[in-house]
């Protein structure tokens, strides 16, 4: 299983899922917010604020929070915020990838280091993991919208580069500079995604033990759990043995 997958599962089955969506929503609201005053706040005129709402309206994040983001940019209270990349590793050679919006560059970039040195990683340079991954757009529909076959030909039509298919729904994969634009030609033929992202996609994955498994899902917690945090992406697997083992601790 993915390690991040694993990480997610673990934590809703702890109990956390409420306040991990409640944090998810504040920082949907942050990008929202962004985006908006760095544009224009009409999303059909905005593409990053059309992604921001459409990967927001994908995680059921109510529509009252999506239009109070977009008032506070347009009321221009709103604080300036930047977007910076942490590149680093987490114990066992895992590469790790950490996406933040700041207003503050030094508290963040603190923050960041210290969970990498508490939990056994090194922070490294911008770049430094980066070659590792590669840079795209995802979007996942449940099954249900309809066939492969039907769902590989809208993604064909609206742009994709690719569609993998399986029990548990499909995955369109696309260039990361147009997902907002072929997101919302899917929407109008297959209704709202299930999720719609940008991620970093590991070129090849480590698949780590018991031993380092922990660690690193405890890194990537405190990490997701720093408000300025947006998004954390890291290259290792974790086999169902270990998974659950790590569950029933």
């Amino acid at each position: 299983m993915a390690g991040h997958s694993a990480y997610k599962n673990i934590m809703h089955k702890k109990g956390r899922k409420d306040a991990a969506r409640a944090k998810m929503f504040a920082k949907f609201a942050r990008e929202i917010t962004v985006a908006a005053k760095a544009g224009m706040p009409d999303p059909a005129m905005n593409p990053r604020l059309r992604l921001a709402i459409q990967t927001a309206r994908a995680e059921n994040m109510p529509n009252d929070n999506i239009s109070r983001a977009i008032k506070k940019a347009a009321g221009g209270d709103s604080e300036a915020y930047e977007t910076i990349r942490y590149e680093g590793y987490a114990p066992g050679g895992v590469a790790v990838i950490v996406e933040a919006l700041t207003d503050n560059r030094n508290r963040t970039g603190g923050a960041v280091r210290a969970v990498f040195t508490k939990y056994g990683g090194n922070l490294g340079s911008t770049g430094s993991v980066a070659h590792m991954f590669q840079h795209i757009g995802e979007i996942t529909y449940p099954g249900k919208v309809g066939s492969a076959d039907a769902v590989l030909e809208a993604a064909i039509d609206a742009g994709a580069d690719d569609v993998q298919s399986d029990d548990h729904g499909h995955v369109i994969t696309c260039s990361a500079d147009s997902l907002g634009t072929i997101a919302g030609d899917l929407e109008s033929k297959l209704g709202e995604a299930t999720s719609v992202k940008m991620t970093w996609k590991p070129n090849l994955s480590t698949e780590v033990g018991e031993d380092h498994a922990e660690s690193i899902m405890k890194m990537i917690a405190a990490l997701e759990d720093d408000d300025d945090v947006q998004t954390v992406f890291a290259n290792f697997e974790i086999s169902d043995d270990v998974l659950q083992k790590l569950t029933a601790a």
